[in-house]
């Protein structure tokens, strides 16, 4: 199983480097916490890149707590707060809802057929770091424009069962996409 899994890595890290290898445009996209006070400290970047095999996204953040993360694309460019719609103010909500322009109305994961701003999971590491780059097959650089990134508390299972949204907590962390 431990040579598996160390397989699945290797491959995983030659991939990578072969979609960044072949990057044609790339933009950085600082991140913040967020809260329902507003937007926070600055806790890194997400480099966005163009490849032959969609979009790639790098992360270089820190001070996350550990484990998987949701991570999407929403349709505005905000990390402010907004009322919810009971009235309660809420991180990063003016982000909107995730970047679903054929309003498909699904969640279905990165490879799947519902909402674009679907992204791979956002693993932390113990130190509290992600560093691990994720592929979106789906997107481009030029999709993200005009939209933010959204890192939520805890994993996402890419269905709307048996919750909503991937089961995926409060919005954590944000940044906006601009041209």
């Amino acid at each position: 199983m431990r040579n598996a899994i160390f397989l699945g890595s290797v491959a995983t890290s030659l991939l990578l480097a072969a979609v960044v290898a072949h990057a044609d445009e790339s933009r950085e996209v600082e991140i913040h916490k967020v809260s329902a006070d507003g937007v926070e400290e600055q806790i890194g970047s997400v480099t966005l890149e163009d490849s032959e095999y969609g979009l790639l996204l790098t992360p270089e953040l820190s001070d996350l707590p550990l484990g998987p993360h949701g991570f999407h694309v929403h349709e505005n460019p905000s990390c402010e707060p907004a009322e919810d719609d009971s009235g309660e103010m809420t991180a990063a909500k003016a982000a909107g809802g995730h970047f679903d322009p054929d309003e498909t109305g699904s969640h279905a994961g990165p490879y799947g057929d519902g909402h674009l701003g679907d992204l791979p999971l956002l693993v932390v590491n113990e130190d509290g770091e992600a560093t691990t780059p994720v592929l979106a097959p789906r997107l481009s650089v030029d999709d993200l424009d005009g939209r933010s990134l959204m890192i939520h508390e805890g994993g996402d299972n890419y269905a709307d069962d048996p919750e909503p949204l991937g089961g995926g907590g409060s919005r954590v962390a944000c940044g906006v996409v601009s041209s």
